[in-house]
């Protein structure tokens, strides 16, 4: 039995009502901020549970913008969480700012309890990472930010339709960042991303910034970039988002399912899961022991995993500059050594399911 990682041919598996969307954006030349990039922001924003919602060029342009918008620039210190992806170092580093790390907790999300540690005077912004649709405790460490007097950026690039006490991933910072990237599941055929905000200012800011700084064709009222969310792709998102809800819930079924079932073996540990938290499971990581192992067990009866992330991101070469060393964010590095990412997409039978389980529980048997 073939347990696949990907669910994009399913998810893609009838593209004749994109398809025909995308002829009548053919037949008008809507192809730059057109209708459906208008209506699928307001949709978003709805999901979002924000006022405003602004389509971008990709997740990382997301994060990149959002850190322009509060003026975050040379000089300046950007705190984040130590096992997050390379896009969000690298839009901390596009701006001249640096980084400055914070370990994680077992549930992948960043340790608030560590934050105000890694505080200094050059703190300019706070970005916390909903790391595989977790939640931060962002009621904790939006009080920390607050006192302080500093912005709260949320990377929910893998937190669509993620919520802490009701409350949707994206509304509780002054601008939230999001993917829409084909490993997500609210995703389009490339590289798109979402901001949100409940600030009508930073709104504004936030359109001009991604479009040239133009506020029509011939008026110009600020400097920006060339990060629009194509209409052609907003047509697929829009066509996604309809299915929104399942696909969250599908994912929380089979989620709790793993949970359940893995929590008969004693070598895999279940990350806690908070009460509070909504969790949409982009991905479904656990922490077992002689992972590598597994993983290659898994691949010989086609199950396909995934490890996220084997080195840690702040001992990548590419970071060296930030002068961190192996060991300095413990949970972080036995992350990198022991999680293993399941399949856990909504198109997965139980079947398979219990074959992912099976043959786990086999591994540790033999």
């Amino acid at each position: 039995m073939r347990v696949p990682f990907s669910y994009l041919p399913e998810q893609f598996a009838d593209p004749e009502p994109i398809f025909a969307r995308l002829r009548e954006v053919i037949t008008a030349g809507d192809f730059t901020l057109g209708k459906a990039v208008g209506e699928f922001e307001a949709r978003f924003a709805k999901i979002a549970g924000v006022h405003y919602a602004c389509g971008v060029g990709s997740g990382t342009e997301a994060l990149r913008l959002a850190l322009k918008t509060i003026g975050a620039g040379p000089g300046d210190e950007v705190i984040t969480a130590a096992n997050t992806f390379i896009a969000t170092v690298g839009a901390i580093a596009d701006t001249g700012a640096v980084t400055r790390f914070v370990d994680c907790k077992d549930d992948f999300c960043m340790d608030v309890s560590l934050l105000e540690a890694a505080i200094t005077p050059r703190t300019k912004a706070i970005i916390p990472v909903h790391m595989t649709g977790a939640m931060v405790d962002m009621p904790r460490l939006l009080a920390i930010a607050a006192a302080r007097g500093i912005p709260v950026i949320e990377d929910a690039c893998q937190a669509v339709k993620s919520s802490l006490d009701e409350r949707p991933a994206g509304s509780w910072g002054v601008i939230g960042a999001f993917s829409l990237h084909p490993l997500k599941f609210i995703n389009i055929w490339g590289d798109g991303g979402v901001m949100t905000t409940n600030d009508a200012d930073i709104a504004k800011r936030i359109s001009l910034l991604r479009n040239h700084g133009l506020q029509s064709r011939d008026v110009i009222v600020s400097l920006g970039v060339n990060s629009r969310l194509d209409t052609v792709q907003a047509v697929v998102a829009l066509h996604v988002l309809d299915q929104a809800d399942w696909i969250a819930n599908q994912r929380r079924t089979n989620a709790a399912f793993y949970d359940q079932a893995l929590a008969t073996i004693e070598q895999v540990r279940i990350p806690p899961r908070d009460p509070r938290v909504l969790h949409s499971y982009v991905t479904y990581q656990v922490l077992v022991e002689r992972r590598d192992a597994l993983l290659a067990h898994c691949a010989a009866r086609a199950i396909e995993c995934k490890i996220h992330y084997p080195i840690p991101l702040y001992c990548q070469q590419g970071l060296r500059h930030l002068g961190y060393k192996r060991g300095d964010f413990p949970v972080t590095d036995r992350h990198a050594d022991t999680t293993i990412t399941l399949p856990v997409h909504q198109y997965l039978s139980r079947d398979q399911l219990s074959f992912v389980v099976d043959s786990i529980a086999e591994f540790y048997r033999s």
